[in-house]
């Protein structure tokens, strides 16, 4: 099969730990032919169909100059691939809101697309949680500081994060004391111009922030429990936080099979599931990650698995 990636800039990767590149690594295994592009590459003339300037390359095993160009980038019709992987990291900013249209009429054109472009707009990561109301910690989406001072009131202990960040940015915790609660009310909500994200504190993250890769529906059967370190409050890997591979518990699993059925179906072919102690925090839909962390500490292979499922999905759209 031709596979288009649409990525971040392949020097950015780090391919010791990029899932992205893992996913190459595996499709290249098997015989797929690897194309990669970034957003802005992506273009609708009138009249036409959705192109990319792409870049076909092959991946030559080597940890520095682990890619070279096969030939010159040149414009590749998004609906004559055999499939399209939107791997483009977050924020999910205008920008990505625009690529999803893009996408979206690529696929009305034949494209298949990875995950639903429709569907990465639907479900935003930090507001889709708010459709599972069994799993979540109490939650409150607004842009009023009046409304998040008596949600402090109710609950004492909280934790205030932007809708659009990433990595564990921007994420603030505050006491029953409610020290600083104004100011980074006002740093996050831009004086009532923008939406904040407000949860009761779960102290179970003091176990890890717990990543549930699922595809195609199921879960994986290990978890990357992203640990605090020192006085951190963020599990995030990106914040320094330690990631250790564990077996997936049976509370775990029936949550992420909850999700999964319901949203797999919406063309949510992977997806990232953060739970700390037994409470869904964000689902992670965008270009989820943790394959290789998982991988090398337990063996289990999730880029296989993951390729499998990518396989069955697009031979079942020719």
């Amino acid at each position: 099969m031709n596979l288009l990636f649409i990525a971040d800039p392949l020097e950015h990767f780090k391919i010791y730990k990029d899932t992205t590149f893992a996913m190459m690594r595996e499709a290249a295994a098997r015989g797929h032919r690897l194309s990669v592009c970034q957003p802005c590459h992506v273009s609708w003339r009138s009249g036409g169909r959705v192109t990319a300037l792409a870049q076909a390359i092959t991946l030559t095993g080597e940890p520095d100059a682990w890619w070279r160009p096969e030939g010159d980038a040149a414009p590749l019709v998004l609906a004559e691939t055999d499939g399209v992987l939107m791997r483009k990291d977050p924020p999910f900013d205008s920008e990505y809101f625009y690529a999803t249209h893009l996408l979206e009429q690529a696929e009305r054109e034949g494209a298949r697309v990875v995950n639903s472009p429709r569907s990465l707009r639907d479900h935003p990561e930090k507001l889709a949680v708010m459709e599972f109301p069994q799993f979540v910690t109490p939650t409150l989406v607004t842009r009023s500081a009046d409304e998040v001072r008596q949600f402090h009131a109710e609950h004492r202990d909280i934790i205030l994060k932007p809708l659009d960040g990433m990595g564990g940015m921007g994420i603030f915790r505050v006491g029953a004391d409610g020290l600083n609660l104004g100011s980074i009310v006002e740093t996050l909500n831009q004086h009532g111009t923008r939406t904040l994200m407000v949860q009761r504190f779960i102290p179970e993250i003091t176990q890890g922030d717990k990543r549930v890769l699922i595809i195609d529906g199921e879960p994986v059967p290990h978890v990357l429990a992203r640990i605090p370190q020192g006085s951190e409050v963020r599990g995030n890997l990106a914040a320094g936080g330690k990631g250790v591979a564990q077996p997936l518990n049976d509370a775990d699993r029936e949550t992420a099979r909850a999700v999964g059925r319901l949203l797999a179906p919406r063309g949510l072919l992977l997806i990232g599931l953060d739970i700390i102690g037994d409470r869904v925090t964000e689902v992670n839909v965008t270009s989820p990650t943790c394959f290789q962390e998982i991988q090398q500490q337990t063996g289990f292979d999730v880029a296989r698995t993951f390729v499998d499922a990518l396989e069955r999905v697009l031979q079942r759209g020719r």
